[in-house]
């Protein structure tokens, strides 16, 4: 989106990227953005050596809390678990995961990777609307 200043020769860049057109079209759609919920909270952690050369990713998200009734508890998410991918796309810290929960995550079945005592374990958790 470009913006002139009018008069003074200034013009003006604003970046919009694919978050950034999702949260438009929420609230044209809905007066509101939209957030998908899942209950867990992690810190960013680096994987072992042999996870990263077979996942191609560095770095997990460790959960570190689990709201209990949340989607990720009914799913099957817990403490420690490293939470690998989600919806197909590498999580590595908490921002990774934010990005994934839009209003279109919504009530959808995104497949979850977890590393959970060594061993990859797929889980399907339900995000719900965190405004509800």
């Amino acid at each position: 989106m470009n913006t002139a200043v009018a008069g003074y020769g200034l013009g003006l860049a604003v970046p919009i990227n694919a978050t950034t057109r999702q949260i438009i079209a929420d609230l044209t759609a809905h007066g509101r953005v939209r957030r998908a919920w899942l209950g867990v909270a992690g810190v960013p952690v680096p994987l072992p050596p042999e996870i990263a050369a077979r996942t191609g990713q560095r770095r997990g998200l460790r959960v570190v809390e689990v709201v209990p009734g949340s989607p990720a508890g009914q799913a099957g998410i817990y403490l420690g678990d490293v939470i690998l991918s989600a919806g197909g796309r590498p999580v590595r810290d908490g921002q990774g995961l934010q990005r994934l929960m839009l209003g279109p995550a919504i009530g959808t079945r995104p497949p979850v990777t977890v590393l959970c005592m060594g061993a990859f374990v797929d889980v399907v958790a339900v995000p719900t609307d965190l405004g509800r």
